[in-house]
């Protein structure tokens, strides 16, 4: 990405993040998130739901992009494509940290338990601890890493859909995929606002990571050759 491209969307970032705090906080009402299932009335608690349900979306697309990356490499052992499933691994860690909390968060509010093992959030929990063990397996594993690294992401993207869909295999607690396309007025503009800036965020993270991650190789390789030259001891 280009220095002023990124920049330009830098600073759209930073406004959005204002605007969809003034949506969120401001113009957003409290009512038309309310379920039947939930034990207590959420009030001002269910404005975690746009943090929530925006960070658990980016969670599932760095996983699809994961995946996707890991298998192209896994094919042709391109080291471009092990840069993106290892930016989005670590992305997909960070994002799905932020929405088991605000979830238990919602959880105590909604049903007063920090946690309930359905099916999915337990799904949710599996595939983040994936991602989590993909991570350790390619700061960790030693030789062949890279490979071990790519075949548990290409397993990850596969129960992406099952995990969306979860709901309707077990209802329990956790509301239905029907609560977002039931938002109506103000809460409808606050909600996509908010998860379009998530997504924005995380491309703009993902460009910096891979950038971070295709230095670090450059250098790692420029070591090497040196200790073959005997550049150094």
């Amino acid at each position: 990405m280009k220095r002023a491209l990124f920049l330009v969307a830098s600073g759209l970032c930073f406004f959005g993040f204002a605007y969809t705090q003034y949506l969120i906080f401001y113009v957003a009402p409290l009512q038309g998130l309310y379920d039947p299932d939930l034990s207590n009335p959420l009030f001002f608690n269910q404005k975690i739901f746009y943090y929530h349900v925006p960070c658990a979306f980016v969670l599932l697309i760095a996983v699809m992009i994961c995946g996707v990356a890991s298998f192209r490499y896994l094919r042709g052992r391109n080291p471009e494509q092990d840069d993106i499933a290892a930016a989005c691994a670590e992305l997909a860690v960070l994002f799905g940290a932020v929405m088991c909390v605000t979830g238990s968060i919602w959880a105590k509010a909604a049903w007063e338990k920090w946690w309930v093992w359905d099916l999915r959030l337990t799904t949710s929990l599996i595939l983040w601890m994936t991602m989590v063990g993909y991570v350790l397996v390619r700061k960790y594993g030693g030789p062949g890493s890279e490979r071990l690294g790519a075949g548990l992401a290409a397993l990850a993207s596969v129960a992406v859909p099952f995990v969306y869909f979860s709901v309707k295999i077990q209802r329990t607690l956790h509301p239905q995929t029907s609560v977002v396309p039931g938002l109506q007025g103000e809460q409808r503009t606050a909600f996509w606002s908010s998860v379009l800036l998530f997504i924005v965020f995380f491309v703009l993270l993902l460009r910096v990571r891979i950038d971070a991650i295709r230095s670090h190789r450059r250098v790692e390789i420029v070591r090497e050759q040196g200790l073959d030259a005997g550049l150094f001891e």
